[in-house]
């Protein structure tokens, strides 16, 4: 029998053609709409939680569900139900995982997942939700990660996962992720957003933005930033899951929203190999904007994707402001082995972290690919918005 999370596969294809190229990419149907999310509350027999029931509900259904309207502009909310406390059949050591991705012991996150489900089955209807967090009753020193996705994730991202209730045989509804009690916003918001992105041909439509083999490497979280600062940096929690702690998550970048369809095509302007355009690009985070973000094709899979960053909304929680271009390739799925499928232009590599990253009037305001004969330029500020010129190829 299919399983429900086949359901992840329908996905619509974006296309857009441009003096003679037309170039794809996936773009998820799960992301608009109420995101009903059973949070199953679940404590180990050896760890007394340090959160109630009610600041966790707080986090995901207020704190969260505030961060994901604004970057949805109002497309997305969370609705759904947090459990009473269940207590696991085993000590977190039987569950305790490696912090590094490509280290975790994947049975034990399955059994983690099994175990869950299986102690809610009778009380909960699995099928009226869109996906399920497992919320730990533990820290993150005791039980290993912060937070993952365990599908479409660790367990990899296949149309069926080996899993059902003993009981009465329910299936995971979207994905399943799991967070200890002192998850930040932006790590559940990463996490979520895999679900919500989903899967096509094998391969996530929404994958990690920082770099799976750097993070393997061995030291403290926060002292190797190389993993999550060489693509996209701290400009989208796909990649980093917070500037600073003690602030909400950054907003998301045009990529991320593009592919979770939350900016329409008539707030996209596509400038096309060739030819040349000076657009008022809008903040991204205001959703009035006329348009929102520049793509420039360089082939079929290859574009330059152009935004302008300001401090409004989460947007708030970035380290510098102004104009952000990356290089996409479409034909990268996963930040795996030094490739990505985003990469940010660095305007100033002299600021570390690729916090001097956005081009600004009075900084750096051009951007040149003499290869690809690529230009980007800030000719002046049009009230909130940026008038740029970008020529494509001439």
């Amino acid at each position: 029998m299919k399983s429900c999370l086949a359901v992840l596969a329908i996905v619509a294809l974006v296309m857009s053609q441009t003096a003679g190229v037309s170039f794809a990419f996936a773009v998820s149907q799960k992301a608009v709409g109420d995101q009903k999310v059973l949070v199953i509350m679940a404590k180990f027999p050896d760890i007394d939680p340090s959160f109630s029931i009610e600041t966790q509900k707080q986090k995901y259904f207020d704190k969260l569900n505030r961060y994901l309207q604004s970057v949805s502009y109002e497309q997305a909310r969370i609705t759904g139900k947090v459990t009473n406390w269940y207590t696991l059949p085993h000590e977190v050591k039987s569950y305790r995982l490696s912090k590094h991705n490509l280290e975790v012991d994947n049975s034990r996150v399955l059994r983690l997942i099994q175990d869950s489900l299986d102690l809610a089955d009778e009380d909960e209807n699995l099928s009226d939700y869109s996906m399920v967090f497992i919320s730990l009753g533990a820290k993150t020193q005791d039980y290993g990660m912060m937070g993952l996705c365990g599908y479409p994730g660790m367990l990899g991202w296949q149309t069926e996962l080996p899993i059902k209730t003993k009981k009465r045989g329910q299936e995971i509804p979207g994905g399943v992720a799991i967070y200890c009690e002192n998850a930040h916003a932006g790590v559940v918001f990463h996490d979520m957003a895999h679900i919500m992105g989903g899967v096509q041909e094998g391969k996530r439509i929404l994958p990690c933005l920082y770099d799976h083999d750097l993070q393997a490497q061995s030291g403290p979280f926060r002292g190797y930033y190389q993993f999550y600062l060489i693509h996209v940096g701290y400009y989208d929690p796909m990649s980093c899951h917070f500037y600073d702690l003690r602030q909400g998550p950054p907003g998301v970048c045009a990529w991320t929203k593009m592919r979770l369809n939350w900016i329409p095509s008539r707030k996209m302007t596509d400038v096309p190999r060739g030819e040349d355009r000076t657009v008022i690009l809008g903040p991204l985070s205001e959703g009035r904007s006329g348009v929102l973000t520049i793509r420039a094709p360089i082939d079929s899979t290859a574009y330059y994707l152009i935004e302008n960053r300001q401090p409004v909304g989460p947007d708030r929680n970035l380290p510098s402001h102004g104009v952000l271009i990356y290089y996409c390739d479409d034909k990268v799925s996963e930040c795996r082995h030094g490739r990505s499928p985003i990469k940010v232009i660095d305007a100033d590599p002299a600021v570390p972290e690729l916090k001097g990253a956005p081009f600004t009037i009075k900084g750096k305001s051009t951007f040149e690919d003499e290869a690809r004969k690529v230009t980007v330029k800030i000719i002046s500020q049009e009230g909130s918005g940026l008038k740029v010129y970008v020529s494509n190829g001439k």
